[in-house]
């Protein structure tokens, strides 16, 4: 046996530095925190990244054909309401409205002329009226006279008779009677012919009326024709009809366009997000509900917007060939329904943010909300203990060697 003395094996050393402790409670906080972050999120959120920028898109197409005489704009230029885009050569809608406006002149004079002969027609029936008035009175006054004169014959015919009256008398009486008839009978002749001039008078009247009435029409067509004239000259400038971005423009001064013929279009600034969410992440959705969408294009800043319908049927039945599940070997699938989310703030305006551009977002679809805060104290609580724990079992390792 050896005299040298043996040196004693060093006790390990124990993990209770403070430093150390701090360090394991700092990760384990953080871990945990981000760990219940993500818990919360899967059971009150419901996400996706099947979503997209949605916006009206205008097509600007000319109704009038003509040659281009300028065009105001260019590509992905921002544009007001009513601003002038595009113009047209006026010069034949200007001769056109001109030939319109000669033509309605001139059936408004036709107009007013056939409204002064119908008023003289008017005036002429009258005047038969009064014609036709006269002659009866006369008729009757004739036939009174006659009727007397007759009467003072037959008188004067007895006193003949009877020698009372000389023959010269008698002669008298009988020649007085017989004007008085006569004069009865022109009377009704003339009584019959103004009557006759009345029906005729009504007629001409008539006539003038139905020849007002065409004219009339002649006029009102051409009044139609020159606002359809006016109309076409001011289609000759084609004005934006909302505010928004030129896209598409394929038009350029001097082209020859044709009616219908699509030029360019228009992108308003107002836009929204359509996402396609899986059927079964539908069940607690509905609108209303907060929504944090995340735009690509902006480096994932998040925006805030909320949810503002729910297609009615999956996206896929109204496709341009929807499925016809009743027919081969069926094999189901997990449908997307579109849903139509709504910003709830302003858009960067330095920013073109245009339909079709991708986004993710986030919807809130449970009133629970807990505060990061909430979360963090939480996390706090937990990594305490849990950092004494790895603490102590990393001793117990330590000194089991």
């Amino acid at each position: 046996m050896s005299d040298t003395p043996t040196p004693e094996t060093p006790a390990p050393k124990k993990l209770q530095s403070p430093l150390v402790l701090w360090s394991i409670a700092i990760v384990a906080g953080v871990g945990i925190y981000f760990g219940l972050v993500y818990l919360v999120e899967v059971f009150t959120h419901e996400s996706t990244d099947d979503a997209f920028i949605a916006g009206h898109v205008i097509s600007l197409a000319p109704r009038v054909a003509g040659q281009v005489t300028d065009v105001k704009v260019l590509d992905n230029q921002l544009v007001n309401s009513n601003e002038l885009l595009v113009a047209i050569d006026p010069a034949d809608y200007d001769i056109a409205l001109a030939q319109k406006q000669a033509t309605a002149d001139a059936q408004e004079a036709s107009y007013r002329t056939m409204i002064a002969a119908g008023e003289l027609m008017r005036l002429k029936v009258t005047t038969a009226g009064a014609a036709v008035r006269k002659a009866k009175a006369d008729e009757a006054a004739a036939e009174a006279a006659a009727v007397r004169a007759k009467a003072d014959f037959v008188r004067a015919t007895e006193l003949r008779h009877q020698n009372t009256i000389s023959q010269s008398e008698f002669d008298a009486a009988k020649a007085a009677s017989t004007q008085a008839e006569a004069d009865w009978k022109s009377a009704l002749e003339s009584s019959a012919e103004s009557v006759a001039k009345v029906d005729e008078a009504n007629q001409a009247l008539a006539a003038a009326l139905a020849q007002t009435a065409t004219v009339q029409a002649q006029w009102r067509e051409a009044q139609t024709n020159t606002a359809e004239a006016r109309l076409n000259l001011t289609y000759t400038k084609i004005v934006a009809p909302a505010a928004g971005r030129i896209t598409r423009k394929a038009v350029e001064t001097g082209d020859y366009v044709q009616t219908g013929q699509q030029l360019l279009s228009i992108v308003p600034m107002e836009v929204w997000v359509v996402a396609n969410f899986k059927e079964s992440q539908l069940k607690n959705m509905q609108p209303g509900q907060p929504v944090s969408v995340a735009i690509d294009a902006l480096g994932g800043r998040i925006f805030a917007a909320h949810v503002d319908s729910i297609q009615a049927g999956s996206g896929a039945q109204f496709s341009l060939l929807p499925p016809e599940n009743a027919t081969g070997n069926f094999v189901k699938v997990i449908q997307r329904v579109p849903v139509k989310i709504v910003f709830d703030e302003p858009l960067p305006a330095d920013k073109v943010i245009g339909p079709g551009l991708s986004v993710t977002p986030d919807v809130q679809t449970s009133k629970f909300v807990m505060p990061a805060w909430a979360l963090a104290l939480i996390a706090g609580i937990i990594a305490g203990p849990t950092a004494l724990g790895f603490l102590l079992l990393g001793n117990r390792k330590t000194a089991a060697k």
